[in-house]
């Protein structure tokens, strides 16, 4: 092979990645570098915003307690949603998998049903359920007389979490049921034979190979509901911020641009540092599984 067939051989991988690439850097790296950027900028209300470096937006983030407050909120809100998730997502995944052909496909289908739906339109169903007097549920739970006054789901922490659970739960229940094709279930079997209790068979053989998947589940899981915007903006409204409406509000209603891009900028940090540091935990942990 010639010179110059070998030099066009090794450009041929760069020349198809190319597009590929430029759109990469094109749409996500160039925003954000912008955002970062813009969060080192000055605003005032009659000055707009001025392209000076200067850490006032960092400086306010770091000593008012309210913006700690609205992390923490954010990150208890992701954790308790990826808590419930892998308790309701993980024994929905064994007893797909323990399913015949016909019936698998059938609540497969069910599961990956709702990704089709849009995330507005299924919190929104919450809302139509639980919204105060007007709840179809708390309507019916009252003039049934099970409960004197409606019960509190809009504008709190529990409905934030029970409507971002049921968004996220298909893909704690997609990663517990991968991680389950790698279960032989004649091992159970061999287990109960030799006397072992059913407890003792989740507790020595299911959970050890479930357990990945479900710490992968909890990765998505977390990061996408610490930067969830819809369910939070519709359920806990304006009463109870999270920091992705919190950015959103600073963006569009107070036009502070560069504080909106401060909060957004942290957000990403610490999502970005807790994934890959539980990702290289999980792999630490689980090397021989990830092979």
């Amino acid at each position: 092979m010639s010179m110059a067939a070998e030099e066009r051989s090794a450009r041929a991988p760069w020349a198809l990645t190319a597009p590929a690439l430029m759109l990469f850097v094109g749409v996500l790296l160039i925003p954000l570098a912008m955002t970062v950027m813009l969060s080192f900028h000055d605003w005032g209300q009659y000055k707009g915003i001025e392209p000076v470096f200067i850490l006032k937006n960092w400086h306010e983030i770091a000593t008012d307690p309210y913006y700690a407050e609205m992390f923490w909120r954010t990150f208890r809100i992701a954790i308790l949603t990826t808590l419930l998730t892998a308790l309701l997502g993980a024994p929905e995944a064994y007893i797909l998998n323990r399913m015949s052909g016909r019936w698998k496909s059938f609540f497969l289908l069910v599961i990956l049903g709702p990704l089709l739906i849009s995330v507005v339109a299924r919190t929104l169903g919450w809302a139509l359920l639980f919204g105060g007097n007007n709840g179809l549920v708390n309507k019916l739970l009252m003039s049934l007389g099970a409960i004197r006054s409606p019960i509190p789901f809009m504008f709190t922490e529990t409905g934030m979490v029970v409507a971002l659970a049921h968004v996220m739960m298909p893909f704690m229940v997609l990663s517990v049921w991968a991680a389950l094709q790698r279960l032989d279930p004649q091992i159970e079997n061999a287990a109960m034979s030799l006397g072992a209790s059913p407890a003792t068979i989740i507790r020595r053989i299911i959970m050890p190979q479930i357990m990945p998947g479900v710490l992968s589940g909890a990765i998505i899981v977390f990061s996408l509901s610490a930067s969830a915007f819809a369910t939070p903006a519709i359920i806990g409204g304006r009463r109870l911020k999270v920091a992705a409406t919190l950015a959103y509000d600073e963006f569009l209603n107070t036009l502070n641009w560069p504080l909106g891009a401060a909060v957004a900028t942290l957000l990403l940090v610490a999502l970005v540092l807790i994934v890959v540091g539980s990702n290289a935990l999980i792999e630490r942990r689980y090397a021989e599984v990830f092979r």
